[in-house]
């Protein structure tokens, strides 16, 4: 099976490491259940350890960096979920729905094989972290990939959806991740951990003007509010069904 991270996800297990916080929110968000199903499971990130967990992943890549003490993997991919219907007392799918081919389908996969409840970590593409001032193809990317919040309600029925600060020392290497570590985003390899950057081709002109902001003091000027923040509200959401 050829999937989209057999290519880009080589370093994700050195860079996307789960963080406590994020991984307390989703774990209280999840409630009770036993059987936990994980779509796009990807390494491992934020797979509840005291229950029992069914991975689902498309990529080899991803499949390979797991830990031998990880909960079972199948290999498949969220459209065409392997399993019978209410198989799972609850699921959960981290930062991982814009990479579906068919994101409706994948959701209604997820619904059939779940009694309980869903909880997905996404992203609003409506949001704009200022790392889209510097690179605006990355806002095009979000509006082109990434669903609209009320997209949610109609292929999964009621959700509550609750905005997600991300600590300023968060230990997931995501996008938006190295808000007030802006230098980060000047490392090749940082941003292989972020399949954005493989997405938006070369970025070279916006990081040199990253590059020269963080060196005359621009940068710090126009984003000192942020230095002043432990969490930032970049437009990461949990959507909670069921």
């Amino acid at each position: 099976m050829i999937a989209r991270y057999d290519n880009i996800g080589l370093n994700y297990a050195s860079l996307r490491l789960p963080d406590p916080r994020l991984a307390a929110m989703i774990t209280a968000a999840l409630g009770p259940g036993d059987r936990v199903l994980n779509v796009g499971a990807g390494t491992g990130s934020y797979e509840p350890l005291d229950r029992q967990v069914t991975a689902v992943e498309p990529s080899s890549t991803m499949i390979a960096q797991r830990q031998p003490s990880a909960p079972p993997v199948v290999q498949a991919a969220a459209e065409s979920l392997p399993f019978d219907d209410n198989s799972f007392d609850v699921s959960m799918a981290i930062l991982t729905v814009h990479h579906w081919r068919d994101i409706a389908a994948g959701l209604r996969e997820m619904r059939r094989v779940t009694r309980g409840r869903i909880v997905l970590l996404t992203f609003d593409p409506a949001a704009r972290p200022w790392l889209t001032d510097y690179l605006p193809e990355l806002a095009q990317l979000d509006e082109a990939q990434m669903p609209r919040m009320v997209d949610y309600e109609r292929w999964l029925g009621a959700v509550r959806i609750e905005p997600v600060a991300i600590p300023h020392d968060c230990s997931d290497g995501f996008l938006y991740a190295y808000w007030r570590r802006p230098q980060a985003y000047l490392d090749p390899r940082i941003r292989s951990g972020s399949s954005s950057f493989h997405a938006i081709g070369d970025p070279g002109p916006g990081l040199q003007k990253l590059a020269d902001d963080l060196d005359t003091g621009e940068w710090a000027r126009r984003y000192a509010a942020l230095l002043t923040l432990d969490a930032y509200e970049a437009g990461y959401r949990l959507v909670v069904a069921g």
